[in-house]
């Protein structure tokens, strides 16, 4: 009945907008970072949290061990796009969905075909040089040993990711938050909403209807229009995505 709801709110709605975190990207294998089985219940290197390891301050102080770490745990280059993936990408392309917000760095989305996709914490195919600021392909990351070296210089090479410590990319949270601001409705998945600032994007929603998709509960569920409890993948893959009409879109970064 749930998936119903689902299907006639999105054929009503004329400007829809996908917020996702990692619960979207476990049905492609990759583990998320606060569910059940999250990297939050993991300690490594002397009982350091996933928070410890993967801040700006560690990075610059013990790359070594980051990037240890980092290869372990947050780069799956061979993950392929699951059901999700390909119904928000076929959702874009049938002018269903004017943009996905996602707190993924997996590069999942972009995959699948999305195009108007706003990471909100970066790439991991997303490199570049400390040294000279040349740009690297993650193929330089998985290749290398211990610290990865720039190419040109031999600078320390660092991911294009948000860390703990630092703050988003700011173009990318003004269009973010500029896409959610113009919706009707907002489908919030995968997600504990428990990252800021990226969480504060959803303060600029004041549209029709906020569906939320998650398997656990959520404190949002109280103000969702409609909530759905089960796996991202099961939920979204259901659906028949709508043709609808060609819209103005302008480029998010203006």
């Amino acid at each position: 009945m749930n998936e119903n709801e689902l299907q006639n709110l999105i054929e009503k709605a004329s400007r829809i907008v996908f917020f996702g975190g990692a619960g979207v990207s476990t049905g492609s294998r990759i583990p998320d970072f606060r569910g059940a089985n999250g990297l939050e219940k993991e300690t490594a290197y002397g009982g350091l949290t996933m928070e410890m390891i993967l801040s700006k301050s560690f990075f610059h102080l013990h790359p070594d061990l980051f990037y240890e770490y980092y290869r372990e745990h947050l780069l799956f280059p061979d993950a392929m796009p699951n059901p999700a993936h390909l119904v928000l990408a076929e959702m874009e392309r049938k002018n269903c969905l004017a943009a996905v917000v996602t707190q993924n760095i997996d590069g999942l989305h972009q995959k699948a075909g999305s195009r108007a996709v706003y990471p909100l914490h970066g790439s991991i195919f997303d490199n570049y040089c400390l040294e000279c600021g040349r740009r690297c392909a993650l193929e330089v990351v998985l290749r290398s040993e211990g610290v990865p070296r720039c190419p040109s210089c031999g600078g320390v090479i660092r991911p294009g990711i948000t860390l703990y410590g630092e703050a988003p990319d700011p173009l990318v949270m003004r269009g973010a938050c500029r896409e959610i601001a113009r919706c009707d409705l907002l489908i919030v998945a995968g997600t504990s909403l428990r990252v800021e600032p990226a969480a504060s994007c959803l303060s600029y929603f004041h549209g029709k209807a906020l569906v939320v998709i998650n398997e656990e509960p959520l404190e949002i569920d109280q103000r969702a229009t409609l909530c759905i409890h089960g796996r991202v993948e099961e939920v979204l893959g259901t659906l028949r995505v709508p043709e609808k009409p060609k819209g103005v879109r302008k480029n998010w970064w203006s």
